[in-house]
């Protein structure tokens, strides 16, 4: 009986731009399945900290927004209750996969807590990153299993900060355009029950 002759198919291989098309995919995939934090004062909220919050959960599976507790920080103008509520009425607003807690202690401990492999922060400037650079060392070497994402601020909000919205705000001057409104209103009535 005469042999059988199979043809067999030319094995698919994979082309360069398929590979990395995939290895995009499952990057994605890997950064959806893990949680982050994104930690500060928040003292008060800016459109520049809601910018990094809106893309960052783009990314993240789940955001924590993770305020600082007063008590364990600088001084500020309103209490960590008033500014876990800011934010939260903010983000209410939008459809926004993330929380809002209120934290004290090592942000390392927080994070390990939430079971966040990621911590968010916002660049602005070579200043900022020098800084934050640091931290992120430190945190590094405290639990080399969470590791610092740094995200660059918009070209139109690299000018905003808490600090300068708290000054401007002091004297009077408009800063609905640097603030969500629910801020700009809490941040008006907040100053004029300061004494002068």
């Amino acid at each position: 009986m005469a042999g059988v002759s199979v043809k067999k198919e030319p094995t698919a291989l994979a082309t360069p731009a398929k590979q990395n098309h995939w290895t995009k995919e499952l990057k994605k995939i890997l950064f959806y399945y893990m949680r982050a934090v994104y930690p500060g004062t928040f003292d008060p909220l800016t459109n520049g900290h809601l910018d990094l919050i809106k893309r960052s959960s783009e990314v993240f599976q789940h955001l924590t927004i993770a305020v600082a507790d007063s008590n364990s920080t600088k001084t500020t103008l309103f209490s960590t209750e008033e500014r876990v509520e800011m934010l939260q009425e903010t983000l209410s607003q939008f459809s926004i996969n993330a929380s809002v807690s209120m934290f004290n202690g090592l942000l390392i401990d927080f994070a390990n807590s939430l079971g966040a492999k990621v911590i968010i922060r916002g660049v602005r400037a070579f200043s900022d990153f020098e800084y934050e650079f640091q931290m992120s060392s430190i945190n590094y070497r405290l639990d080399n299993s969470i590791q610092t994402f740094f995200l660059p601020s918009r070209d139109d909000m690299h000018f905003i900060s808490s600090q300068m919205i708290k000054s401007v705000a002091k004297i009077g001057g408009d800063v609905s355009k640097f603030v969500p409104a629910n801020v700009e209103k809490a941040l008006r009535l907040k100053l004029a029950s300061i004494p002068k």
